[in-house]
């Protein structure tokens, strides 16, 4: 099943269990896809929309940072929920570990050496991870590789 047969689908359970926060998650997704497609012009395959959610994912938790910080319980409570509910259509995230095994992959094959070729690894890095990792996560790990 397509990525955007699993939206539609989503769509339908949630309507049918009148569960409102999964039903406005899955029509944001569906909504952002098309923005993406007209922007695009053209059907976007499954890496482009894994890629979209994997955008609305990190507003979410970037939205939960603030409202954290704002005190906003409630607001925290909802984000979290629709952020779960995102992570279901992504592909597995990959482990610290095994971030680590790609970007050392990426560095000697950058030949390295420095903060300066940050830039270079996360390119390197990023085409195999894109989708699989969080980028904060794959820019961490550069980081303190690169110390």
């Amino acid at each position: 099943m397509s990525l955007k047969e699993e939206l539609k689908s989503s769509l339908v359970k949630a309507a049918k269990a009148r569960d409102q926060v999964s039903l406005d998650t899955v029509r944001s997704v569906q909504s952002a896809v098309r923005y993406k497609e007209i922007d695009k012009k053209h059907e976007l395959t499954e890496e482009e929309i894994i890629q979209v959610i994997s955008t609305l994912c990190k507003q979410h938790r970037e939205s939960i940072d603030q409202f954290e910080k704002g005190g906003r319980a409630d607001l925290v409570a909802k984000e979290k929920q629709e952020l779960e509910f995102l992570q279901k259509f992504l592909p597995a995230q990959l482990s610290r570990d095994e971030v680590l095994k790609i970007v050392q992959k990426a560095v000697t094959e950058t030949g390295a050496s420095g903060p300066a070729d940050m830039g270079k690894v996360m390119k390197v890095a990023m085409k195999e991870l894109s989708g699989k990792a969080d980028g904060s996560l794959v820019n961490e790990v550069v980081r303190s590789l690169l110390k």
